[in-house]
């Protein structure tokens, strides 16, 4: 009866270190829980220096993030992976891109959070994410255009203290009481003053910081563990890629 037919997920890792080990953690959860027994999901990781990453995406230099990325997935699918899967919400801005360029077929992180916010009626989310997912539209286009949902992002300062949270705390695994709090007078006043009746953990480590027993009454949706779910499922032939 062996081997149990799985496709090969690819992990393309490094953004953060902590985001891809959380990855790794949950994908083999998931397959665990559904297959039982010693079984988890078939994997293949490109790891990267976070170091590199962390300085193209304050310089801006989307070039040298492209020609990384680009070897790393030719690397991940030349090694068997099946489909691809990038850790990072911030790396979305030039990875859907390059999965097109190099024809590997890939999940779109935003697609299963979209997704799930439609199917419990979202209307209108707030975003949280670093400096790039917030300010940029590579998120907030994909989840108006395919789902119809707006994902607002905090103003210009609480954008500010996000991102140093995830990047100076979070992606070091140091977790804060006081950057909870943080977290969560955002979420409040987001919910009061500009209507959001949701909150997007919109980057792959704000989970471990603020989660759904926060705030009972805001539904939050985890990018990275909503990401995994539909992964397993892809892996296990239950669902099909989304187009």
């Amino acid at each position: 009866m062996r081997p149990l037919p799985q496709k090969t997920i690819g992990i393309l890792g490094g953004s953060s270190n902590v985001a891809t080990a959380e990855y790794y953690r949950l994908l083999n959860a998931i397959a665990n829980r559904r297959l039982g027994g010693w079984d988890i999901a078939e994997t293949l990781i490109a790891g990267q220096n976070f170091g590199d990453v962390e300085a193209w995406v304050r310089a801006g230099d989307w070039d040298a993030l492209r020609d990384r990325l680009r070897v790393k997935m030719q690397g991940l699918i030349a090694g068997g992976a099946d489909f691809i899967l990038c850790v990072s919400n911030t790396l979305h801005r030039v990875v859907p891109a390059l999965a097109a360029e190099i024809g590997a077929p890939f999940l779109h992180i935003a697609h299963p959070t979209g997704a799930a916010m439609a199917a419990r009626g979202v209307r209108r989310a707030a975003l949280f994410g670093t400096a790039p997912t917030m300010s940029g539209a590579h998120i907030i286009d994909y989840h108006r255009a395919h789902f119809g949902i707006e994902a607002i992002a905090p103003n210009a300062d609480e954008q500010v203290e996000i991102d140093r949270i995830i990047f100076d705390e979070l992606c070091k695994g140091r977790i804060l009481p006081e950057s909870k709090r943080v977290y969560l007078d955002i979420a409040d006043r987001m919910r009061r003053d500009e209507g959001c009746d949701a909150l997007i953990l919109g980057c792959t480590e704000i989970f471990l910081l603020i989660d759904q027993p926060d705030r009972p009454d805001l539904p939050m949706f985890d990018t990275a563990a909503l990401h995994c779910e539909a992964a397993v499922a892809i892996a296990l032939g239950e669902a099909a890629l989304p187009h």
